[in-house]
């Protein structure tokens, strides 16, 4: 028969206990040892990534915009007056001389006040002829009336001269004596008051004049002013160049001032470069610049730096120093670069894809001896195009990786591959 044992149970009850205990222990140890490793070093495919080595020497500061040729010499011809389109002479494209008309147009209200015009001054002319007569006539019948009232005072004086002589002998009456004194004295002041009168109709006849012939001009420029309005609508190119807009067409009604057509002139062109906002600041006017027309380069140099901001650029122009090549014309899409500066015996490396010019940023840069590149701060400088000052950090001679590299952000080490 069989025999019980006695505490096997408890035996494989305490067996049972350890066993748990130990594996909670060592399940513990290992999160501990795991917890104090540190994480594992990312691979990276060095074929994949940007490399460049630190170099001493001299630096060109350069911006770079995209931009467009523009013509240097452009102008807008407005509607001098209201008015219609009847006819359009000539489109876009087409080359026009300062004669050319572009297009016709009708005002059957300015042509009649242009008549109105006319006449009015037609009759301005007639009456100031007329009061040029008139004030002559007066002032010979003034001459007239001076010239008799003159030879009757003569006359006069000429009587009591003889009665005063023919008095003192008692050859004449008293009365007589007396009539003769006071017909002289009264035509004296007749001659006097004539002699007055004629010196002033004399004198005001100037400013008559003058006032007719103002009135005359007056009709006259106005009469001119509406002859030219006329003319001008046969609305002409007025430069040499190209009809580049023509923003109207046939039947619609113009306003004066709105702009009918723009003409330019396409062998005079120039680039406008927008250069960012945060890179304009150091731009000075006769800096040298090179556009790129896709053609060719051809150089430069900066004659306007827009004083305003737009959409976070600022626009440049740049003037041409040399020929443009063959195939340049008005709007065509153009890179510019701007050279600010030369730095001479700095440290440098190419512009990396983060962190900008008077910043401090972490650069992965090669161990020399291995396949793995350590974070390093690095402090920037004046930045270029493609190139950046190194102002502390970096040795000539380093290589560091210019990638995006925002994905390894938690590690310090990366290994290439």
């Amino acid at each position: 028969m069989d025999v019980p044992r006695q505490g096997v149970a408890a035996k494989k009850r305490k067996r049972r206990i350890i066993i748990i205990a130990g594996s909670v222990l060592a399940l513990l140890l290992v999160t501990f040892v795991l917890s104090r490793l540190k994480p594992a070093v990312p691979s990276v495919d060095r074929s994949t990534v940007w490399i460049d080595t630190v170099k001493r020497g001299p630096m060109v500061r350069q911006v770079r915009g995209l931009g467009t040729l523009v013509p240097e010499d452009i102008r807008w011809i407005a509607a001098n007056t209201d008015g219609r389109v009847e006819k359009i002479v000539v489109r876009p494209g087409a080359q026009v001389e300062p004669e050319t008309v572009i297009l016709e147009m009708t005002s059957p209200e300015l042509e009649q006040s242009a008549h109105d015009a006319q006449s009015k001054a037609a009759a301005a002319t007639a009456d100031f002829t007329t009061s040029r007569a008139t004030l002559q006539r007066e002032l010979l019948d003034q001459e007239a009336t001076a010239a008799k009232v003159h030879a009757e005072y003569e006359q006069a004086k000429m009587e009591r001269e003889t009665n005063d002589q023919l008095a003192k002998n008692g050859l004449v009456a008293e009365l007589v004596y007396k009539t003769s004194k006071v017909k002289e004295a009264d035509l004296a002041a007749r001659d006097q008051i004539e002699q007055k009168r004629l010196a002033f109709a004399r004198d005001s006849i100037e400013p008559q004049i003058q006032s007719k012939q103002a009135a005359v001009d007056q009709a006259n420029e106005l009469a001119k002013l509406k002859r030219d309005q006329v003319e001008a609508l046969h609305v002409k190119a007025g430069m040499s160049g190209v009809l580049q807009q023509l923003p109207v067409e046939v039947g619609q009604l113009v306003k004066v001032g709105q702009n009918l057509a723009r003409v330019a002139d396409p062998t005079k062109l120039k680039a406008e470069v927008k250069i960012a906002e945060t890179q304009a600041k150091d731009i000075q006017i006769n800096q040298q610049a090179s556009i790129d027309t896709r053609n060719g380069l051809v150089k430069g140099h900066v004659t306007r730096v827009d004083p305003a901001v737009e959409q976070g650029t600022v626009k440049v122009d740049v003037a041409f120093d040399e020929a443009l090549p063959k195939g340049a014309r008005p709007d065509l899409s153009v890179d510019g670069t701007i050279e600010l500066e030369r730095l001479e015996n700095v440290v440098y490396v190419g512009r990396p894809a983060f962190g900008q010019e008077n910043n401090t940023v972490g650069i992965f840069k090669l161990v020399p001896n291995s396949n793995e590149a350590a974070r390093t701060p690095v402090k920037l400088g004046k930045s270029s195009v493609n190139t950046i000052e190194i102002v502390s950090g970096l040795n000539p001679g380093d290589q560091v990786i210019l990638s995006d590299t925002s994905a390894w952000d938690a590690h310090d080490r990366i290994r290439l591959n």
